[in-house]
């Protein structure tokens, strides 16, 4: 059974990237996660002690995340949580580690420019209009509603 988790935290570490022989793509980095509170005594914030995690990527989103992610960003990520003991002939520990499921950028601490990489088997392209919007199947744009309700037809109450 894995449990799935969602960490905010700082890039501690440069991201490695590699391919496997077998073409599999993987980014991996140290993940540095601390919580903050407010001290009432001091009247300051203070920082708590710092969980220290190795986030693996794959396939998609380790290219994805060797061509966005930098030592120093600040993330926030989700993915399925392993812990795992170890020991060799000098010391023992336990590693925490992730397989990250979706990274991005905290928008807490800045901003972050997207792209959305290109598809050779992409069919359709959306283009947007002078006002940011996309329009729908009929070459209209579609009015402010949620993004599960684009697309569906309007019903008359």
């Amino acid at each position: 059974m894995t449990d799935n988790i969602t960490l905010t935290g700082l890039v501690a570490t440069t991201p490695r990237h590699l391919t496997t022989s077998e073409g599999l793509a993987i980014t991996s980095f140290r993940l540095a996660s601390s919580q903050r509170r407010f001290d009432r005594a001091s009247n300051r914030w203070v920082d708590g002690d710092t969980n220290w995690y190795t986030v693996s990527a794959f396939r998609a989103l380790a290219e994805n995340a060797a061509t966005s992610i930098s030592k120093g960003d600040r993330v926030v990520l989700s993915g399925k949580l392993r812990i795992r003991d170890w020991e060799n002939t000098d010391r023992s520990g336990t590693t925490v580690e992730i397989e990250a499921e979706s990274i991005g950028h905290d928008l807490v601490w800045g901003i972050s420019s997207y792209t959305r990489n290109s598809s050779s088997s992409e069919v359709t392209s959306l283009v947007e209009d002078d006002w940011g919007g996309i329009p729908d199947k009929d070459g209209e744009e579609e009015e402010d509603l949620p993004l599960a309700a684009k697309g569906r037809k309007k019903v008359a109450a």
